[in-house]
């Protein structure tokens, strides 16, 4: 969707203090929007649509509880290369003929 708006006009803010229950998350993020849609759509006890712009910004109440931030510490090298090793290792369950696992 055209906003009109750069892409560092396009922010993603999230409100929330100590006395409410109530998160408040206002985005033009598409993959968030989705996904806080289909969750108030799954859930609408827990998280609701406030406000739709029309020019791409959604606005989204969330229970506390229910929305997190998750932060996530560098990967040393040494685990990185532990990694990729075990990856490298199992490539072959990733490849799958077709004919020999069909698709459900």
């Amino acid at each position: 969707m055209k906003t009109g708006l750069s892409k560092k006009q396009k922010t993603t803010s999230i409100f929330f203090d100590e006395n409410s229950n109530m998160i408040e998350v206002c985005t033009y993020n598409t993959d968030l929007k989705n996904r806080l849609s289909e969750f108030a759509s799954l859930y609408p006890k827990e998280c609701r649509i406030v406000d739709d712009d029309g020019q791409g910004c959604m606005s989204f109440e969330v229970k506390k509880g229910r929305f997190g931030f998750r932060l996530t510490a560098p990967y040393t090298e040494e685990r990185r290369k532990a990694a990729s090793d075990l990856a490298k290792k199992h490539t072959q369950n990733l490849r799958r003929n077709d004919n020999e696992n069909p698709v459900l």
